[in-house]
This record gives C-alpha cells, sequence and structure tokens, in this order.
C-alpha cells in the first residue's frame, strides 16, 4: 500500500473524500514525466502522484462526465459490500448518466 497525494478538487479527491488515497501498488509500468506538460497542455489532469518517487498515479479527464484511470489497484481492496470510492463514483456516474 502506498500513499497518492490527491490534487485539490479533482475528481479523484472528491471520490475519496481526502487529500491521499491509501491503495495497493504493483508497478511494472511507470508514466514518463518527459510528456506530462504535453499532456497537460490537451487537457489531461494528474490528478494523482506518489511523491516519494514523483510517479504519476492517477489521471483525468475533466471534460468528460467521468475518465479516471489509475496505475494503483482499487479492485484488491474493494468489496461487495464496501466498494472503493473509485468504483463507487463510477457506478453512480453511469447511474446518473442513464437517467
Amino acid at each position: 500500500t502506498m500513499v497518492t497525494k490527491l490534487e485539490k478538487d479533482s475528481l479523484v479527491s472528491k471520490l475519496y473524500n481526502s487529500d491521499v488515497a491509501l491503495e495497493r501498488h504493483r508497478h511494472r509500468y511507470e508514466f514518463n514525466n518527459k510528456y506530462k506538460k504535453d499532456l497537460e497542455s490537451v487537457g489531461l489532469r494528474f490528478s494523482g502522484i506518489y511523491e516519494e518517487k514523483n510517479l504519476v498515479e492517477v489521471i483525468e479527464i475533466p471534460s468528460l462526465k467521468f475518465f479516471v484511470a489509475s496505475q494503483f489497484h482499487p479492485e484488491f481492496t474493494s468489496r461487495p459490500n464496501k466498494p472503493t470510492p473509485l468504483f463507487k463514483g463510477f457506478i453512480k456516474a453511469i447511474i446518473e448518466n442513464n437517467k
């Protein structure tokens, strides 16, 4: 489990109702930070960072109704009666979008 710092007012920080996420990680791949500014300039938001190693953990596309991608694995801690905030938020977005 690693501590991911969440950007203030990001969707993921609202879902977790926190400025950090504690989730299980298993890194085999890393985002190459040399592309960060280019991707930010076209609307990608880097909303979660593992600060100890400056690793991108969460990205969002704010212009879409719900787009969150994570390097951590919320499926490992999610349970049927207690889904992780990302899954709960995703399901809520699906329900809201289908009204």
